[in-house]
């Protein structure tokens, strides 16, 4: 990574960072903010992300400085690509690892030829509902908020587009997958969804997002190695 200036920062640049798995999107942009700032000896400097992955996701993360920050819903409205696994056979809360299993499932019914045939269900523009364990905001809260105190809320649903949707591998109760779709999908709603369309359930155990437009992961830093640019 070429090394760059203050003013570099400052006039805008766009990073393409690796991000690891547990952290936040928003630890990400405090973390490389304040190596930047350091760095320059600035007092301010903006910094923010082209769109959220949650803790337990890894992969691409577009970082926005200085003036490029204006352009972060360009970058954001771009499609996207995931590679991940789903667990048939039971479901999180979260529909994720982040909580426990609430339910176990049948899945002696399916069969490799049924969840091939289910898939084709989810490509297309489809109708989804975000998950309540989400950063996404109702009544000037965010949803997850309501689902941690044990609260219900209405959820809406959404119209998001699987642009592709292919089975990469299949073992035992594991299915490894990758998804192109639109700005505003959940991977992990997909997941669930997918569960109940084979009458049993699922829930995500791992997602890579792998690329963000034109932009591919295979080109991103990780956190330390951006860091040492800057020294």
């Amino acid at each position: 990574m070429e090394k760059k200036n203050a003013q570099d920062y400052l006039d805008g640049q766009l990073l393409l960072i690796d991000k690891p798995l547990k952290w936040t999107s928003f630890q990400v942009v405090n973390k490389l903010r304040w190596h930047i700032r350091q760095a320059y000896d600035l007092k301010k400097i903006k910094v923010g992300h082209a769109g959220t992955l949650d803790p337990l996701a890894t992969g691409l993360l577009i970082i926005c400085t200085g003036k490029m920050t204006k352009q972060i819903n360009t970058f954001q409205e771009q499609i996207k690509t995931y590679t991940g696994t789903l667990e048939l056979g039971s479901t999180t809360p979260s529909y994720d690892l982040e909580t426990e299993i609430d339910h176990r499932f049948t899945t002696d019914h399916i069969t490799n030829n049924i969840i091939y045939e289910t898939i084709n269900e989810f490509r297309g523009e489809i109708d989804q509902f975000p998950p309540v364990f989400s950063a996404l905001k109702k009544e000037g809260k965010r949803l997850y908020e309501f689902a941690r105190a044990g609260e219900n809320v209405e959820i809406k649903s959404r119209k998001v587009t699987i642009h592709n949707f292919e089975v990469l591998n299949i073992k035992n109760k594991a299915v490894d997958f990758c998804v192109t779709c639109s700005k505003g999908t959940y991977i992990r709603s997909l997941a669930h969804d997918f569960g109940k369309a084979l009458k049993s359930g699922a829930h995500l155990t791992a997602l890579r997002r792998t690329k963000i437009g034109s932009y591919s992961v295979e080109n991103a830093a990780s956190i330390e190695d951006f860091i040492l640019t800057l020294n």
